[in-house]
């Protein structure tokens, strides 16, 4: 693989919607993959595009969480420790599990400061609905996340309250882990709200690439304590892909379909981080319109590239249903794929 020419960006992937053959919509978008050292191996568009990753930095938010020691004072599971990097879909595999934790801090719902959302998946919505409760925070999809946080203040003496605003320390902490990972000054990352109320940071997409590669070869690159926080996360990742994110999301059947060769993450408005451990590589991906299902093709494509995705795997990834769009009654109805690099 060689290093692209940096001099200008290069030309984005363009993701389209075909209907019967014809281009319905397009869909920019750039993708970069990183070694640990932070050389870009492959670049589409811009690979210092400044973005929000959003929920593609749950690893490096977890870190703390082991880091501190606050993993093992409260004997944090592998199950668990893959809820707290998750944008899980709410079912009840998640929301029970999450619950049970928070039972044994000895705090509940009304401590988590995500807020409520009906679940991200169809059915438990629906079941959620017919037995006549409402979502709470458990069903939000960064319920396990917060549950970190609150484990990480409890374990650290510092305040459950107000955990999720940027001056609490912890968030600090944070974004001094952002800063030491993706190798962008905290002062140069301009600051947000997530929706789950956390803060926001932005950073070159080309960071977001860097810090999952150092998290695919930790012991090169980070210190003997965070080389095995992130070993533990990326061991829990690969082990639960089904808590991730959950069934039916291109997130989990990815994972799945690779056998774990490669750690996905999706964050909102068309984002991925991700990593191949057995590679040392780490790849992040932007979709400009916002477009998770434009996010996830270039994500298979990515895969392809790297040769983490063989021809066999390709083809049951691309034929999963998330880039086919049918009618209200199931006829065909059009399909996404890259303009390039996509079977014929």
């Amino acid at each position: 693989m060689s290093t692209p020419d940096r001099t200008a960006p290069a030309a984005p992937e363009t993701v389209t919607l075909f209907r019967n053959g014809y281009p319905e919509s397009h869909h920019r978008v750039s993708a970069v993959v990183a070694d640990a050292a932070g050389r870009v191996l492959h670049a589409w568009g811009d690979a210092d595009a400044t973005v929000f990753p959003r929920s593609a930095l749950k690893p490096l938010q977890a870190l703390p969480l082991l880091e501190s020691g606050a993993a093992d004072a409260f004997a944090v599971s592998d199950e668990e420790l893959a809820l707290a990097i998750a944008s899980h879909n709410g079912l009840p595999m998640h929301v029970e599990r999450v619950a049970a934790w928070l039972a044994r801090l000895g705090l509940s719902t009304d401590d988590l400061e995500c807020g409520a959302h009906p679940p991200f998946d169809a059915g438990a919505t629906k079941s959620l609905y017919h037995d006549h409760a409402e979502p709470n925070p458990l069903h939000n999809n960064c319920s396990g996340k917060h549950t970190g946080m609150l484990a990480t203040c409890l374990h650290l003496g510092l305040p459950t309250a107000g955990y999720s605003r940027p001056e609490h320390p912890l968030q600090q902490r944070i974004l001094e882990v952002y800063a030491e990972t993706t190798g962008t000054p905290a002062a140069a990352m301009p600051q947000g709200i997530d929706g789950c109320s956390l803060p926001a940071a932005a950073m070159p997409l080309a960071g977001l690439a860097r810090a999952m590669a150092r998290f695919a070869a930790p012991d090169d690159h980070f210190a003997a304590d965070r080389a095995a926080a992130a070993r533990r996360i990326c061991r829990a990742w690969a082990t639960h892909p089904e808590l991730v994110a959950g069934p039916s999301t291109f997130n989990t059947d990815a994972m799945t379909l690779t056998g774990g060769r490669a750690l996905l993450k999706r964050g909102a408005q068309g984002v991925y981080g991700g990593l191949v451990p057995d590679l040392g590589l780490g790849l992040a991906i932007k979709a400009e319109s916002g477009s998770s299902i434009a996010a996830d093709a270039m994500t298979a494509v990515v895969l392809r590239v790297l040769g983490v995705a063989d021809e066999t795997i390709w083809r049951r990834m691309t034929d999963l249903p998330y880039f086919k769009e049918t009618s209200w009654r199931g006829l065909p109805a059009g399909e996404y794929r890259p303009v390039e690099g996509w079977p014929g």
